[in-house]
């Protein structure tokens, strides 16, 4: 059986658990002397078969003191160090005893027992230095007073102690598969999946276990404790995923995982007390922890391109608290796929399809000497961003809705890489001209506000006036109509706002008319049309498209009117 020694401490400890005493030939008379505060003064105590926490002061060692009872005792110590190396030694020394070996003379003096206890340094059994969890096993032990001493010489540090005569039944630690390695099964541009052999603990002895994972790009971690001191206290565990749905911990704001201040109270980790020197705070680690439940497989999503990340794996028994760490591993995510670079051709229109938050490259490399360049860019759907630099130095970076034309001066032998972004909405369309000849005007040229008016006054059972804006540019128009039900609405509408769709996609029978307009006064520049012919209390949609000299067209906004139900 593990004592104490040192019963002032027991107030310090969880009134649930069981008394411990001292061996002692006159035990009332030695309980009363050990109540001398001074009495192992820099000690403290291990409990039989629990695990402690605790704290370090950097250069300061610190001591506690535990009792065999009876010879030929199995002992188990296990250290586990968190976020500094320490130097710890296991010893070994009599009992203090009176001198009678009757039990029935008077005790030593107080202060002759704490000189040999404290004194003497007693039979060095084991000793380590380093960070990694290491342990004390004998399967018979002498009795004796055991002394544990820890040392830290670099920071001040946290650690954790558990010490058991009875390591056998206890077994509080999971026990870890004959091959406790992490395998990488599938490694992606952003995800990387895990799989691991579970615990004996579960599979055979059928006792709760849970596995936690830990992401970061720094190293691996050799305790749960470790991991635990690198982390805030917001960063409690997760909740585990729902069945068939891995956990990608970076959704959240900090790479990562959202703070839940409410997860951790359900999970039993001890954290060790904060206490001591004030340090200033640590800058935030990309260090991310999540607890899976049981399962052994595990995709990992949303990672950064051809970026390392190490990732360790710590199975925890539910019912202790305390975990065993898997060998962890590393692994580099794939490169991001090229982009291939699309080459434009002087004075051809080149269409290109942008996935949603994706990027098209495209590179312009003129044949002859030029004192001008112009890119002409006609934005399908939703604003894109684009960017030209020759020969590395940026010209330009805007963001694109509708047509847009941009002229830059010409540079002798000068190649030109566009960069064209995508909106965050949705895949984007456009197309785009590259030119030398400042005169080739493949787009229509278009008026600031590209949208038509409806006269409600002027509005009849059978007819709709609409007005639009032209340029000084004379181009042709042609209006389209196409019924469309009651319910139509705006979201509708915005689905087939593709400007890129010319009248070529109309059907014949929707066409309503066609003709050239433009106004040297821009201030006139506006047209009027009565569209005829049509059902009353009917609602229809109305679309306007200009073409230019080059054959392409661009699509005016839509316009949704209904006709009067009585006249």
């Amino acid at each position: 059986m593990l004592l104490l020694c040192c019963p002032l401490l027991f107030l310090l400890l969880p009134l649930g658990s069981r008394p411990q005493k001292l061996p002692t030939r006159d035990e009332e008379l030695f309980q009363m002397q050990i109540r001398d505060k001074a009495f192992f003064h820099d000690s403290s105590v291990i409990p039989d078969g629990a695990e402690i926490s605790s704290y370090l002061f950097r250069d300061t060692p610190k001591r506690y003191f535990f009792v065999v009872e009876e010879d030929n005792t199995p002992l188990a110590v296990t250290v586990t160090p968190c976020d500094a190396p320490l130097e710890w030694k296991l010893s070994v020394q009599e009992l203090p005893e009176e001198a009678s070996g009757e039990g029935s003379g008077d005790p030593e003096p107080l202060e002759q027992q704490k000189q040999q206890i404290t004194s003497e340094e007693g039979t060095e059994l084991f000793s380590y230095k380093g960070n990694d969890v290491e342990y004390f096993v004998s399967s018979s032990s002498p009795s004796g007073l055991y002394q544990l001493d820890l040392l830290s010489t670099e920071k001040d540090t946290h650690f954790k102690v558990y010490a058991t005569t009875t390591p056998e039944s206890d077994q509080p630690y999971p026990e870890l598969p004959y091959d406790p390695r992490i395998d990488v099964t599938s490694l992606g541009r952003t995800t990387v999946t895990l799989a691991w052999k579970p615990s004996p603990t579960a599979s055979l002895l059928r006792q709760p276990i849970q596995y936690c994972i830990v992401i970061n790009k720094e190293h691996n971690f050799k305790s749960l404790c470790a991991v635990e001191a690198k982390l805030s206290s917001d960063d409690a565990f997760m909740m585990a995923p729902k069945p068939g749905l891995d956990f990608s911990p970076f959704d959240f704001a900090h790479f990562g995982f959202p703070a839940d201040n409410n997860s951790g109270k359900d999970r039993g980790f001890l954290k060790p007390p904060k206490f001591g020197r004030q340090t200033s705070p640590k800058p935030r680690v990309d260090l991310h922890k999540v607890c899976i439940g049981n399962k052994n497989i595990f995709t990992v999503s949303d990672l950064k391109p051809d970026t390392q990340y190490y990732f360790d794996m710590f199975a925890v028994n539910t019912n202790t608290n305390m975990s065993t760490a898997y060998v962890g591993t590393f692994a580099r995510t794939k490169e991001e796929a090229k982009q291939k670079t699309v080459e434009l051709k002087d004075g051809k229109v080149t269409d290109v399809f942008i996935k949603r938050k994706g990027a098209k490259f495209l590179r312009f490399a003129p044949v002859s000497s030029h004192q001008k360049v112009t890119f002409s860019i006609h934005s399908c759907l939703d604003a894109v961003q684009i960017q030209v630099r020759r020969d590395g130095k940026l010209l330009l970076s805007q963001s694109v809705e509708g047509v847009r034309q941009f002229q830059l001066r010409g540079k002798a032998k000068a190649k030109y890489l566009i960069r064209l972004k995508g909106s965050k909405k949705g895949a984007s369309m456009l197309k785009i001209l590259a030119t030398t000849r400042p005169n080739k005007q493949s787009f229509p040229s278009l008026p600031e506000d590209t949208r038509i008016k409806a006269f409600d006054k002027l509005r009849t059972c059978s007819s709709v006036t609409v007005a639009w804006l032209g340029t000084q540019d004379r181009n042709k128009f042609c209006i389209y109509k196409r019924e469309v039900d009651d319910n139509y609405n705006e979201e509708q509408k915005k689905r087939e706002q593709n400007q890129c769709l010319g009248p070529d996609t109309r059907k014949k029978s929707e066409k309503v008319l066609c003709k050239y307009f433009h106004s040297q006064n821009i201030q006139k520049a506006v047209t009027t049309e009565t569209i005829r012919g049509l059902q009353p209390g009917k609602s229809y949609l109305l679309d306007v498209y200009v073409i230019g000299h080059g054959g392409h067209s661009v699509k005016y906004q839509s316009k949704l009117v209904k006709t009067r139900k009585f006249c």
